[in-house]
């Protein structure tokens, strides 16, 4: 399941509860992130069982536009999470509708 890059600044402007796990590589974290886990893809796709989140939170996943962030999802999915979201258009969406310091 997707969520906007609207719903999303709308509900972490308003601190609503809901993890953020980055899946963008370090250096690009390093450059530029909203907070949130940074766990860059490879790792989290070796390690899904590792994640330490609660199966039932709610967990949006980042990236740069939005394609690795869907592959997370997928794979969390698969391994038992149960209310992941995908940032439709990644952080350059986020970019686009607000700007974030």
């Amino acid at each position: 399941m997707d969520i906007s890059a609207v719903e999303f600044n709308s509900r972490y402007k308003n601190q609503d509860s809901f993890f953020i796990i980055d899946v963008r590589e370090e250096l690009e974290y390093q450059t530029f992130n909203i907070g949130g886990k940074s766990i860059p893809l490879g790792i989290l796709l070796r390690n899904t069982e590792e994640i330490d989140f609660p199966k039932d939170a709610e967990i949006v996943i980042i990236c740069q536009h939005g394609l690795r962030s869907e592959t997370a999802r997928r794979a969390l999915s698969k391994n038992g999470y149960n209310n992941v979201r995908n940032l439709k258009g990644g952080i350059l969406a986020l970019r686009k509708i607000h700007t974030y310091s």
